[in-house]
């Protein structure tokens, strides 16, 4: 099974080079790498042009933001399984990808753990434990990580891929999609593959959050789906127990 792996990036010269580091030192033989950068000019594709010869498509120009730049990385893709990972972070062990494509097995998807570490210190700050899937659970405020999530390339072109005017919560939204909306199949990987570092845009203040919160609602809205009344409220709160 051929992996794509798709990191994006914007003026990101302090965090790159670790992210791609930690593609290319995957065991895993059949891997493709993709970055898509929004035209960088603070010695990011510096940092892009001394691994090129290991990546296999590099995009360097304007976008309307970070999901239209997932999007260019999806159109590009080649491989039969599908990852993103953004350019502040990393994967946790050199055998993430071979571990995500075993326990794949004849899912549509997959998704693991992912820990929120300290972008100085690297001291970990938040576990996000996913649990194994429930449909249901997505009415009660769950969601995968999106950085560990892998999705077959058949399922983007059934079902397609970001919708950009979502904000921040195009991801969930594409999730919602597919895995409660259409109901693919996805498998549980109960391990921390992936670290992303604090301060992702959809938590930088409380504003942000609650902003976040209205475009969750719009992601049921726009699939036709009918959340709980308590939906969107435990969606919020269940970052709390990531803290303990």
């Amino acid at each position: 099974m051929k992996v794509s792996i798709i990191t994006i990036c914007f003026n990101s010269v302090s965090t790159l080079e670790a992210t791609i580091q930690s593609v290319l030192q995957q065991d895993y033989p059949h891997l493709e790498y993709i970055i898509i950068d929004g035209a960088s000019n603070d010695g990011t594709l510096d940092i892009i042009e001394k691994y090129r010869s290991q990546i296999a498509t590099v995009v360097s120009e304007k976008d309307k933001g970070i999901y239209d730049a997932m999007n260019k990385g999806l159109s590009c893709a080649t491989g039969d399984l599908i990852g993103i990972l953004n350019s502040d972070d990393t994967y946790a062990y050199s055998s993430v990808i071979s571990d995500i494509v075993q326990q794949l097995g004849n899912a549509d998807s997959i998704y693991a753990d992912l820990q929120y570490v300290d972008a100085e210190s690297g001291q970990v700050k938040r576990n996000w434990i996913s649990g194994a899937f429930e449909r249901k659970n997505f009415l009660l405020g769950w969601m995968p990580p999106h950085p560990t999530f892998f999705v077959r390339s058949k399922i983007y072109q059934q079902y397609g891929s970001f919708i950009i005017n979502q904000g921040s919560a195009a991801d969930y939204e594409m999730m919602l999609r597919l895995l409660y909306k259409h109901e693919i199949s996805a498998n549980y990987l109960p391990k921390v593959i992936t670290l992303m570092k604090t301060g992702g845009a959809s938590n930088v203040s409380w504003k942000q959050r609650i902003k976040a919160n209205r475009q969750d609602r719009m992601s049921w809205k726009i699939n036709g789906l009918q959340p709980k009344w308590y939906t969107l409220w435990l969606k919020p709160l269940r970052k709390i127990t990531q803290f303990f």
